[in-house]
């Protein structure tokens, strides 16, 4: 991530760039051009002295009039808003962005063919017909159809939508608390973190019984739930803290040690069960699946996705603001310690609440907040929001969908599709960065 300044010092708008200094256009001062929303002027490189520009760590720098009272705030400037950019003489114009209704409406409708795939599509394939008979309450052709799309199917596709929405939800949280483009569950080691909470409590019931957890109902659902959610809040805290005096490519590798970490105390953990069947049975759960999950579990699984994603909508404004960095967010009036605090209790609720019931999900978190940017071109929580919950969905649903290919002889994990596909985009990413090693 680069490093952004403004200032009206020098005659000109300047920024200089943790990557190095360069030059910039100039952009004359005392003027304010109407055409930025708010001020917000998109990011360049460009060279100042340190001495008479303090920094600050942002996604866009600000242009301020002269003459204005304060340092430079605009009178009617009551909170950071980011917008779509508008672009000035001289700088390239961003890709023309999709209309959000527009881009709701594709991704609603990918979801919902989706959806409707995953319950025809699979070993035994059932048509459209019968669908409609099943949800009708008529008897179909075969009575066997409605038990395969009613007990396993249907909550196999529900449990994909509510995984997708949380995992694409957290990587979002996460790219903008750690201002960080790459961060994201699966990178940074925050499902291993849960996993580790999940295997120290397997392992610890499991001597008073195998089968104590699966007795305890919704009881044993929130205590994966609980354990996983302080594994990942033990380990996103330790990253938060680390975050401030690190590069965002330490932090990067930070997070991976971390990750191998909690992978070699996992097996250690498992290794002290009384039983194999518990090592068994967790490896099966932490490669990360949509199935075995009822609709017992889905009525606890539905509500905390549901009140987590709510939680993170009402930080929308808290979350813009960080965009513009933690000095111009505090001088807003923000507790920006108070906000990270909350956002990463989010981010943990959500992690651990889908680790614990479909295990770790890797890569959909970096990839379905990058997808967003791309189709809306802007950084605006408020519009980016709703967009990541719903690809998160279709593109969930899209992988345990190839996992359940009729022409497949053996089951694949959701995990071999998205790695198949995240990890050479998160490759890609990391080579194109141009943060550099010292």
């Amino acid at each position: 991530m680069r490093t952004h300044v403004s200032s009206r010092c020098c005659g000109g708008v300047r920024s200089i760039s943790s990557t190095g200094v360069r030059p910039v256009a100039r952009i004359p001062t005392g003027t304010w051009d109407s055409s930025i929303p708010n001020g917000i002027w998109p990011t360049t490189s460009g060279s100042c002295t340190p001495r008479c520009c303090p920094t600050t760590n942002s996604f866009f720098i600000r242009v301020w009039p002269r003459g204005s009272h304060g340092h430079g705030r605009r009178p009617d400037v009551s909170d950071a808003r980011v917008a779509a950019l508008k672009p000035a003489a001289g700088i390239a114009a961003p890709p023309a962005a999709l209309p959000p209704a527009t881009v709701y409406l594709a991704l609603g409708g990918l979801v919902l063919l989706l959806f409707i795939l995953e319950l025809t599509i699979g070993v035994v394939p059932i048509p459209m017909s019968a669908l409609v008979d099943i949800f009708t309450g008529d008897v179909p052709e075969r009575a066997s159809w409605t038990r395969i799309v009613l007990d396993f199917r249907l909550p196999r596709a529900w449990a994909a939508v509510l995984a997708g929405a949380g995992i694409g939800m957290t990587g979002l949280l996460l790219q903008t608390l750690f201002r960080n483009p790459l961060a994201d569950p699966w990178v940074l080691g925050v499902v291993n973190g849960a996993g580790l909470g999940v295997a120290i409590m397997v392992v610890a019931v499991s001597w008073f019984g195998t089968d104590l957890l699966a007795s305890l109902g919704a009881a044993g659902d929130l205590a994966y739930i609980v354990t996983a959610g302080l594994g990942a809040a033990a380990l996103m805290a330790g990253l938060a803290a680390a975050a401030p005096r690190v590069t965002s490519v330490t932090l990067l590798v930070t997070g991976v040690v971390l990750g191998f970490t909690c992978q070699g105390l996992i097996s250690i953990v498992l290794h002290l069960a009384p039983d194999e069947a518990v090592g068994r049975a967790f490896s099966a759960w932490f490669d990360g699946n949509f199935t075995g999950i009822g609709y017992t579990r889905l009525y606890v699984f539905t509500p905390l996705i549901g009140m987590a994603c709510l939680a993170a909508f009402a930080m929308v404004k808290s979350l813009n603001t960080l965009l513009l960095g933690d000095r111009y967010a505090a001088s807003l009036g923000l507790d920006v310690t108070r906000a990270r605090r909350v956002g990463l209790g989010v981010a943990a609720l959500l992690a651990g609440t889908v680790t614990a019931f479909c295990g770790p999900i890797a890569f959909l978190g970096i990839l379905v907040p990058h997808a967003c940017r791309l189709l809306l071109s802007t950084a605006d929580h408020r519009v980016l929001m709703p967009a990541v919950t719903i690809g998160g969905a279709a593109l969930a649903l899209g992988a345990d969908l190839v996992t359940h290919l009729p022409w497949s002889r053996h089951l694949l994990h959701v995990n071999a599709v998205t790695g198949a596909v995240g990890g050479p985009i998160v490759l890609w990413m990391l080579l194109r960065s141009r943060v550099r090693w010292t």
